[in-house]
């Protein structure tokens, strides 16, 4: 069972990239939460002002795949509405233009996969907006060896019933039963963050979540036939969960003089295109990298050999302390960062973001080949769990054969503001967080990393 279901095809659909389409212009938008000079807390976010001015915008169709859509929190502590910003947003435009159809898609950890129902996702049904909860069970199981024995024994009794146990996800949130803690052990997500109309979509790092609501992020908005592949992208996901909805598809001209190429990656496509691009740079080149979880081998394996190149690495991680208000360990990124610095005899470049209660929950790299630049970006931390076919993923694959194409000029400024912490503080020196990284925290990342028994 655990052999079977680690490495059984996957749903039709998932793991694609599509072809590469020209198009003139791609929106970059980034939240930052930092400390100024003065050492006050600052927060600049504006990703779902535009999600929502995208949905305001639209007349045919809305389809969002959001892995976090809830209002739950731990008591005592105030979050941005984004959960029910978002869902009023939706139902106030379906209720003005009463023929729009919107699908929502998101992950059953909302629900604690069963064991209660979301007020907000019943509000949302109530007013004629489909609500689809992805089917985990169809995706491989990327911690086999207590999934099989979870697949053999307990899969048959469900999650449903009277809770009584606290909540992992918050404590405001309803109680669970056993059942769902059980299932929740497997660690597999639908963790895609998409946004699509008939006129453009977003990929982005955040979720509509009020615990998530101070993160950093980042998002891209693109326009054109590439939608359509975003669309077909999350058609798969409504297939193989049971819902028979068909998603409409726009006429689009398919642009042949386009200054940019985008192109749509899912799942384990996205570490094809990320090691191919890594693995061609050059002595000179540029790498950039803005991650939450850093902690995928063979991605460590293609810049410790870029380092060795000659290639200049500069990476922005979060030190993993905090997780929605409660401390963290560190792991993966404090052994992973130690494992980079030592292995490349300093040649790749290390700062922490500067979080506090928030988290840097952006998820992307920037590369530099002469006039050639390369963004890959979206929900994917670089991690098994989210490059080896386990989780759902999204990400866009930018390329620019010029310098001046005002979505890689963006891209520059925001790397260079926080990595020389123009106007605030928003880096920190590597040696900030090394002090906390004792042996056994690093045994334990090993042990993690070998029986696959990590949420990374």
């Amino acid at each position: 069972m655990s052999i079977y279901h680690t490495y059984k095809t996957l749903p039709r659909g998932i793991s694609y990239e599509s072809p590469t389409y020209k198009v003139d212009d791609v929106e970059f938008i980034y939240d930052l939460t930092y400390k100024d000079k003065n050492n006050d807390q600052v927060i600049e976010h504006s990703i779902f002002s535009k999600i929502n001015e995208t949905i305001r915008g639209a007349n045919d169709f809305i389809v969002i795949d959001m892995f976090l859509l809830n209002n739950y929190v731990d008591g005592g502590q105030d979050f941005p509405n984004l959960s029910e910003n978002l869902i009023e947003e939706l139902v106030n435009h379906k209720r003005k233009n009463p023929d729009i159809e919107i699908v929502i898609i998101t992950d059953k950890i909302n629900t604690s996969y069963s064991s209660h129902t979301v007020e907000q996702h019943e509000w949302l049904e109530e007013n004629n907006i489909s609500v689809i909860y992805t089917d985990l069970n169809k995706l491989r199981d990327p911690n086999p060896i207590y999934s099989g024995i979870w697949r053999s024994f307990f899969q048959w009794f469900g999650q449903e019933g009277e809770g009584w146990l606290s909540n992992p996800l918050a404590e405001e949130a309803p109680n669970v039963t056993l059942r769902s803690y059980l299932k929740l052990l497997n660690i597999k997500a639908n963790h895609r963050k998409v946004i699509a109309t008939e006129d453009s979509a977003i990929i982005t790092s955040a979720n509509a979540h009020n615990a998530s609501g101070f993160h950093s992020n980042i998002a891209f908005k693109v326009k054109g036939p590439i939608v359509n592949e975003i669309i077909q992208s999350e058609q798969a996901i409504a297939n193989f969960s049971g819902n028979d909805k068909k998603f409409p598809q726009q006429a689009y001209e398919d642009k042949e003089e386009g200054r940019l190429s985008v192109q749509l990656l899912t799942e384990g496509k996205i570490q094809k295109h990320l090691i191919k691009e890594i693995n061609g740079t050059k002595e000179k080149d540029t790498i950039w990298m803005a991650m939450f979880y850093l902690a995928d081998t063979e991605v460590l394996e293609a810049l410790k050999s870029a380092a060795s190149r000659g290639v200049n690495i500069n990476l922005i991680l979060d030190p993993n302390q905090n997780a929605f208000g409660s401390e963290k360990m560190g792991l993966p990124n404090l052994p992973v960062a130690a494992e980079l610095t030592e292995l490349s005899n300093g040649k790749i470049n290390i700062r922490w973001y500067n979080t506090g209660k928030e988290q840097f929950h952006s998820k992307f790299i920037f590369m530099e080949k002469g006039n050639e630049n390369i963004i890959i970006g979206g929900s994917a931390n670089f991690t098994e769990r989210n490059l080896d076919n386990y989780n759902l993923e999204t990400s866009l694959k930018i390329t620019s054969t010029t310098n001046n194409e005002e979505v890689i000029e963006e891209v520059k400024r925001y790397f260079n503001k926080l990595w020389h912490n123009s106007n605030g503080t928003y880096t920190l020196d590597y040696e900030e967080y090394q002090e906390k990284l004792p042996l056994f925290k690093y045994v334990l990342y090993l042990t993690q990393k070998l029986f696959a028994f990590t949420t990374y």
